[in-house]
């Protein structure tokens, strides 16, 4: 029997049937629960925060490539 990090609910998983990298849902408060490792399972609770903070990552990363084309795209035209 294993417990939801966020609101201490029992959750019934079987270690056979879980992978690490698995994302579940908290039947009791809906919370998205990542398993961090199958034997014994141990779940951690994935945030609204970190999806955000990835996003703004992703966006970040996006910005700098497109500035370093149209950098690469003035020499070129020089």
């Amino acid at each position: 029997m294993t417990r939801c990090p966020e609101c201490d609910a029992e959750i019934d998983l079987d270690e056979d049937e879980v992978e690490e990298g698995e994302i579940l849902s908290c039947p009791e408060c809906d919370s998205e629960l990542e398993v961090t490792q199958t034997h014994p399972v141990h779940l951690i609770v994935l945030s609204e925060d970190e999806d955000e903070d990835e996003e703004a990552t992703d966006d970040e990363e996006s910005s700098v490539e497109e500035e370093e084309e149209d950098e690469e795209e003035e020499e070129e035209a020089e």
